[in-house]
């Protein structure tokens, strides 16, 4: 693992790479993975410098692209509070650590620990959340991924039987007030449910729980894919959402939620996802092709080393 500095997105950043990707973390602001690649290739994640959403009180918060950690559930007075100081960054064993001050409002401190394992096209990204407020706090570490429009999300559902007999509900899905039900964009499967990031217009969010603990991206004959354990006795956020996905003209979503968790002061909660990029994958808006690739990948056993 290779650690510079580079100017990236227009932001200082420190610059992470082996010999299959790189990517990019921004110190004045954040934290913030402002940028992944391939070594030679285009950045696969969303660049947005100009896109905002309002705290009350607070002012704008800045989404930039790229990966963020937030905390469930959502509300724009704890959720939208501005990340425009610098963080500290430290090195670490295959990477670093990257720390944001104490958010005055909330008392929580959110680090992120990124690691290149090995030679690969593998990240693991650690999302700690720390209570150094004086009140306990309830809420989730919630893991976003802005990806590039113009891709598919492919998103697994469960598919065992619920019960012995087969007889009660085994999955649902959770939606949000500005998804269209009859979405063009969302192709609706029994094992796959896709969606193509090719809106001029609108947005869509989609939330289910995730017992297979991963969900991906399909972008020209790239795969992005995200692992997070999924903990079937935890209680989750957004009626038992694990994972999520939201869409919109300039970007794409991919959303992972830890259990929903009371953190006492002096308490901190991770969760951790397992990122890998594939390369040269043939890639079809088909189930049966779908499943075929995922088997190839090893997907729903935590996928084969690229």
């Amino acid at each position: 693992m290779k650690r510079t500095t580079a100017r990236f997105a227009g932001y200082d950043c420190v610059k992470l790479e082996n010999d299959v990707l790189a990517l990019w973390v921004t110190q004045s602001v954040g934290p913030r993975i402002i940028g992944l690649a391939l070594q030679g290739g285009d950045n696969l994640f969303a660049e947005l410098p100009g896109d905002t959403l309002t705290c009350p009180g607070e002012g704008a918060y800045s989404l930039r692209g790229g990966h963020r950690l937030w905390h469930a559930p959502e509300d724009p007075r704890r959720t939208y509070i501005p990340d425009d100081a610098p963080v500290n960054i430290a090195d670490a064993e295959n990477g670093i650590h990257v720390t944001q001050p104490v958010e005055a409002q909330t008392g929580i401190r959110k680090s992120l620990a990124i690691t290149l394992p090995g030679q690969d096209a593998r990240v693991i990204v650690d999302h700690t959340l720390h209570n150094l407020g004086k009140w306990p706090v309830e809420l989730a570490p919630w893991a976003i991924t802005q990806l590039k429009p113009g891709g598919v999300a492919v998103l697994p559902q469960a598919t065992a039987p619920a019960d012995e007999h087969g007889l009660l509900p085994n999955r649902h899905t959770v939606l949000w007030p500005c998804t269209q039900i009859n979405s063009p964009h969302i192709t609706w499967g029994d094992r796959y449910v896709f969606v193509e990031a090719t809106m001029p217009s609108g947005a869509l969010k989609i939330g289910f729980p995730n017992p297979a603990g991963w969900m991906g991206c399909a972008i020209e004959d790239l795969l992005f894919v995200k692992h997070a354990a999924y903990q079937p006795n935890a209680t989750y956020f957004d009626r038992g959402s694990s994972s999520e996905c939201y869409c919109n003209q300039r970007f794409l979503e991919l959303e992972t939620l830890g259990p929903r968790t009371s953190l006492a002061p002096g308490e901190s909660v991770t969760h951790r996802e397992t990122w890998t990029l594939y390369s040269g994958v043939s890639f079809r808006l088909d189930e049966a092709a779908m499943q075929k690739l995922a088997d190839e990948l090893g997907l729903m056993t935590g996928g084969r080393q690229s």
